[in-house]
């Protein structure tokens, strides 16, 4: 898709690429990319809220300074300049999020590092920001930041609601339903483990191929 672009900012072949990733390639339970990071950051739902935005930012600003610097690159070099820039966008959110977020910071620990290993930011490089121009090469970067943020919103979710019967660390799940209470509820300690992120992951994947064939066609 080389040089893609309208006279409008927000024209239709615009907005597909915000919204695309969200569905029909998303990311993760489509091109199957990013579960590292989707099994590791999720057990709480606050820290897979700032992994996503963060990711986004990554994601949709490195691509439109690749954009912005793609004639100019010579392509021997094109990865390492890449990562350069990756690497300091990467620096530049650790930094903000040590300083607004302290704990989530702690929490996510290695894992904001190794966003710059994030496969799918070098893949939206690679494949899109290389080859078009710096406006659409931001959507398209927001757009699948949005996709792979919107799994982990949803995992994270899900972990924490079943594993600790909250969520954003407010009580969700009554005291006295739980058995200590004389209720008949228990947390679900198997939840927050990365196995069973994985195999909400494969949830996920069912659920969008059920209700979107063209998945399943496209697959074979």
């Amino acid at each position: 898709m080389g040089n893609t672009g309208s006279n409008s900012l927000f024209s239709k072949e615009n907005l597909a690429l915000i919204t695309r990733p969200i569905g029909a390639t998303n990311p993760v339970t489509v091109l199957i990319l990013g579960i590292c990071s989707s099994l590791a950051v999720t057990v709480k739902l606050w820290p897979a809220i700032v992994m996503a935005i963060s990711v986004t930012v990554v994601t949709g600003v490195s691509s439109w300074v690749m954009s912005l610097l793609r004639k100019g690159v010579p392509n021997r070099i094109r990865i390492i300049v890449q990562l350069v820039v990756v690497a300091t966008l990467v620096i530049l959110v650790d930094e903000v999020l040590k300083a607004y977020v302290y704990e989530v910071s702690k929490q996510l620990s290695v894992f904001v590092g190794l966003i710059i290993t994030n496969c799918i930011i070098m893949g939206r490089i690679e494949a899109f920001g290389l080859a078009n121009k710096p406006w659409p090469s931001l959507l398209d970067g927001i757009g699948n930041g949005i996709g792979y943020g919107m799994i982990l919103i949803i995992l994270g979710f899900f972990r924490e609601l079943l594993g600790f019967g909250t969520l954003l660390g407010y009580r969700v799940i009554p005291e006295s339903w739980y058995v200590a209470n004389g209720g008949f509820y228990e947390n679900n300690g198997f939840v927050i483990m990365p196995p069973m992120a994985l195999i909400l992951v494969g949830c996920i994947i069912w659920v969008q191929r059920s209700f979107n064939k063209k998945l399943i066609e496209e697959k074979k």
